[in-house]
This record gives C-alpha cells, sequence and structure tokens, in this order.
C-alpha cells in the first residue's frame, strides 16, 4: 500500500561514469515524504554460508525476510535431508531469539542423488510431527551444473543420462527444482551461457517433463526472460537479484576491477538488464525476490583469485524498491516482493506488516566481525528507501 502520490517516471538507464553509482537521481517532480507498507517479503534465493560467517550474516536476512530458500552449496554440499535438517539447526541457532525467520532448505542434486531421497525429504518428520505430508524442512532440489559456481564442484555432470529418475520423482511429489542456468562447456562465452543452457537444457527438459516445476534462479538476459514468459504459468518462474536489475557489465570495470560487483552469473549488458527491469514492473506473476546474496570474507574477494557473490542482503529492499519506483510500478512491488514467491511454491503468503520509507541513509562502508569484514552491495552509498520493521 503507499500512503503517498507516487508519480510516475520512465526507466533510466544506468549511466556508469565512475566507480560512486548515483543512487539518488532527481526527478522532474518533486518527491513527497513516502512510506510503502508491504507485506513481509521472503527472499527465494539465499546464501547463508556456515561457521562464522552463517553467524555473521544470518541476522541481517532474519531483519529483512519473513523465509528464506536456503541454498545448499556448502563444503561438504547438503545432499541428504538429514543434512539438511542439521543444517536448519545450525541457522535457527545464529539467529536472534526474538525473531520470527524460517529457513527453507534445499538438496543440493549430483549424479548419484536417489528418487528415495526425494520420498525421504517429503516425509521426514522433526521431533514428534506427524506423518503428514511435507516434512517441513526441505522445500526444493537445487541443480548446480559442476563447476558453474561457488562450491559447484560436486554439482551434475550429466541431467538427461543420471538425473531423469530423481526428476520424475520430484513431479510426483510436486518438489520444484531450483536452476544455476549456465552452462560450463569452456567453449561457450561466459556472457552467451544462460542463453546456451536455456537451449540445450531446459527447453529439452521441459519438453521431457512438462509437469516439473522449475525456478530459473537469478536470471540475467533477455533470452531467460522471454523463456520464462512462454512457460506454462504456475510450472515455470525465475528470480531476480538486486544487482541484475540495478547494474549491468560496465560496473565491474569502471574505474578498474571492482571485485563486489563481481557475481555468477556475471553481469551482462544494459539491454539485458532493462529487460529484466520491464519484467519484473510488468506485474507478472512469473517473477519474484531472490537476492543471491552471498557473503564473502574482504580478503576472499579483494585478491587475485576473487570470489564470486555479492552481498547484497542489507540494502536488497531498498534497491528494489528503488527499480520499481523509477519504472513507476510501486503498485507492483508487493506482489514482486512478497505474493509471486509462496504463490508458486504452494504456501501462505506472510501475515505481518513491515513499512519502507523514503529517508535517504547511507550504506556502511562493511560489516566487521571477529572472521574479517564483509563489504555490502553499494558500500557507502546513499539509498533513498529505508526499511523499519515492527
Amino acid at each position: 500500500m503507499i500512503n503517498t502520490l507516487v508519480l510516475p517516471r520512465p526507466i533510466e538507464a544506468l549511466k556508469l561514469s565512475s566507480t560512486k553509482f548515483d543512487l539518488s537521481r532527481k526527478s522532474k517532480y518533486s518527491r513527497p515524504r513516502m512510506e510503502l507498507t508491504l507485506t513481509q517479503p521472503d527472499d527465494w534465493h539465499l546464501h547463508l554460508r556456515d561457521g562464522g560467517l552463517l553467524q555473521a550474516v544470518a541476522p541481517h536476512s532474519a531483519k529483512h525476510f519473513g523465509r528464506a530458500i536456503i541454498m545448499p552449496n556448502l563444503k561438504p554440499p547438503i545432499t541428504t535431508t538429514t543434512a539438511a535438517i542439521a543444517y536448519r539447526e545450525s541457522i535457527l541457532k545464529a539467529l536472534p531469539a526474538d525473531g520470527n525467520f524460517t529457513p527453507l532448505m534445499t538438496l543440493y542434486l549430483t549424479d548419484k542423488t536417489s528418487p528415495n531421497e526425494i520420498k525421504l525429504a517429503i516425509l521426514l518428520t522433526i521431533g514428534s510431527n506427524v506423518l503428514t505430508g511435507r516434512s517441513g524442512v526441505v522445500f526444493a532440489v537445487k541443480l548446480y551444473p559442476a563447476g558453474a559456481t561457488t562450491n559447484s564442484q560436486d554439482g551434475v555432470t550429466d541431467l538427461f543420462g543420471k538425473c531423469i529418475p530423481v526428476l520424475e520423482e520430484m513431479v510426483e511429489e510436486n518438489m520444484p527444482l531450483l536452476v544455476h542456468g549456465e552452462v560450463t562447456d569452456p567453449n561457450v562465452d561466459v556472457f552467451d551461457r544462460e542463453k546456451v543452457f536455456i537451449n540445450t537444457v531446459l527447453q529439452p527438459l521441459i519438453q521431457r517433463l512438462p509437469r516439473l516445476k522449475i525456478v530459473m534462479e537469478h536470471i540475467t538476459t533477455m533470452d531467460a526472460v522471454r523463456f520464462v514468459e512462454s512457460g506454462k504459468e504456475g510450472f515455470l518462474a525465475a528470480t531476480v537479484t538486486p544487482q541484475h536489475l540495478i547494474l549491468n557489465r560496465n560496473a565491474l570495470f569502471q574505474g578498474g576491477l571492482q571485485p563486489h560487483n563481481y557475481c555468477l552469473p556475471v553481469l551482462k549488458r544494459e539491454t539485458h538488464r532493462q529487460a529484466i527491469v520491464s519484467a519484473v514492473t510488468s506485474g507478472s506473476k512469473r517473477f519474484f525476490l531472490g537476492t543471491d546474496s552471498a557473503p564473502h570474507e574482504r580478503q576472499r574477494k579483494e585478491c587475485p583469485c576473487g570470489c564470486a557473490g555479492i552481498y547484497n542482503a542489507p540494502v536488497a529492499l531498498s534497491l528494489y524498491a528503488k527499480v520499481f519506483e523509477e519504472a513507476g510500478a510501486l503498485d507492483k512491488l508487493e506482489a514482486f516482493t512478497s505474493f509471486n514467491g509462496p504463490d508458486f511454491y504452494g504456501l501462505p503468503r506472510n501475515t505481518l506488516k513491515i513499512k519502507l520509507m523514503r529517508n535517504p541513509w547511507k550504506v556502511p562502508e562493511s560489516f566487521s566481525f571477529p572472521l574479517g569484514d564483509i563489504i555490502p552491495m553499494f558500500a557507502g552509498e546513499t539509498l533513498q528507501w529505508q526499511p523499519c520493521f515492527p
């Protein structure tokens, strides 16, 4: 709900003339002080890591979101329901005692995952719960092509040759497949890997298993937008990150190499960014919030072989609001952040409300923890929308 009048503005292309990003672009319209009331959002793609890093970053996501789909690419990966339950307990222990955040766990698909593991994920209970359907722990299975991204070395090497029985069981159990949609063939240009994956993997997969629910995660191209829009609603959807809505690939190189803007899939051309903005601000139910917030210690980003991942959990809601405001689509923000995701997963929408105030605030330069510093997205910049929580 928007509590003051919002005057629409056209989408503006991001102009990267320096390493500082203009996040407070002036409008010819005056901007009254505004607040938005939103149903509490969920994050449908989140990396919380483990150990000290989990302890450091979990409270940020728990403050902003009601639930999150937790990525399983740890070392070792979360390949079984037993491991997912243990990881869930570790996450809960890292959360503030007065919070209401719910981690929704996923399994890491491998060449050796069995259909029985999917059955177990559906049926296994926690404590004294009665066997009446889903365990309340595992909500999806994640497909990482082997070598595609961080900790994906144990991922799938032959989806059609080794994983079809598992995918068929997922169809029977209505378990979604979450896809990192890039091929790993070194002969394919890194900027084309999403498009090639759609053509060589996803389209044949949907033809073979049309009732398999698929989420194409962190889409980066107009090709992905068109593919998702062409699929059957309720069976094919996509998550979208703040970085792929706001940055193009110039942000990696402007003013020198920018390691804190490096993520996988890598940022793409401005034309692709604009296509994604148009899709998510259109009101389509096929797209929903997934931050892909992926923290690494500063020393692991600023090094000769820096890790891929952008830590955006503290700023994601502010940045999504910026995108929708610039598109004149603030009235569609709540569906993207709070409705489309749970509707696709068949889960109830949250009942709590949060507010976003149009109140400029400065992003911290870093977050310091015993393990080291973590640099957030747009560190040191001023954002216009600030979340307020009950």
